[in-house]
């Protein structure tokens, strides 16, 4: 295909960022780190591997993610646990903070909410950066594996892959069939998980995780959260990712909660003030 005289031109315009976020509310980390430290554990889930679990933390609580026994990733979904409705949009999250998330970052929800629905307090793997190849850890680009991409590349019948994880572990928890729970199964942040975009060819790409046991993601409930994590089976992704053969290990899910008095007059944000007339 020929190009134009001025291809070089068009290419050299500069870019401009689509979601300014130096107006998004700023959460309160000094706040939340203060409250952090007298919290007391109340819960707390291991998530088997190539397994998917649920687990719930209030409003004001802390939930951490951690390796335990080998590097592993795991995908997470979350839901207002009082209303499923409500979950986590990873578009607008990678829109509003970049490609990965690390500390200070939230994930937001969906529309019509679009709020804060739990910020990123403390990230062990902070110092990963951005590497050579554009890859960064904890990204909100990949989907989650799930058996219809893999029948369409392959014609397999996966049943152990995040999305087929999760869906069990939210049927599981309330009570209702997989068909029922399935359609409130949605696009992960996929936690540990080291990822990016092919320079040439802009693919999107995994390489091994550097998350090691000790390491963990912890996070703040800006509202009552009902969660579901998958340890994938793609282990710690540096091979494949719907996989029986690859080095799987669980992940432990812990939930905190402050003392008393200790977040002060904090409140849960506030759904999104849009009045959603949509023009009308």
């Amino acid at each position: 295909m020929s190009q134009p005289e001025d291809a070089e031109a068009r290419r050299a315009v500069q870019p401009v960022i689509c979601y300014p976020n130096e107006t998004l509310p700023v959460p309160e980390l000094a706040l939340y780190a203060k409250a952090r430290e007298g919290a007391e554990k109340v819960d707390e889930a291991l998530i088997s591997a190539r397994n998917a679990g649920c687990f719930r933390a209030k409003a004001g609580q802390f939930f951490r993610i951690s390796s335990v026994d080998g590097p592993q990733v795991g995908d997470l979904n979350l839901w207002n646990a009082n209303d499923l409705n409500e979950r986590f949009y990873s578009g607008k999250s990678r829109a509003l903070h970049g490609t990965h998330l690390t500390t200070g970052e939230r994930m937001w929800s969906s529309f019509p909410y679009l709020r804060p629905m739990a910020t990123i307090t403390e990230d062990t793997l902070g110092w990963y950066g951005m590497d050579q190849y554009g890859g960064s850890v904890h990204d909100v680009i990949g989907t989650r594996c799930d058996p219809y991409t893999g029948n369409l590349l392959s014609g397999s019948q996966y049943h152990h892959c995040c999305h087929s994880n999760l869906t069990r572990a939210l049927a599981d928890e309330l009570g209702v069939s997989l068909a029922e729970a399935e359609p409130h199964v949605h696009d992960v942040l996929n936690v540990f998980m080291c990822t990016g975009f092919t320079r040439d060819t802009g693919q999107y790409f995994m390489k091994a995780s550097p998350v090691r046991p000790g390491d963990y993601l912890e996070f703040f409930a800006e509202i009552d959260v009902l969660g579901a994590l998958s340890a994938c089976p793609g282990g710690d992704c540096s091979a494949e990712h719907s996989s029986d053969t690859a080095a799987c290990y669980p992940l432990l899910v812990e939930v905190f909660a402050p003392q008393e008095g200790a977040l002060g007059d904090w409140q849960s944000p506030p759904v999104n003030g849009y009045d959603r007339s949509h023009g009308r």
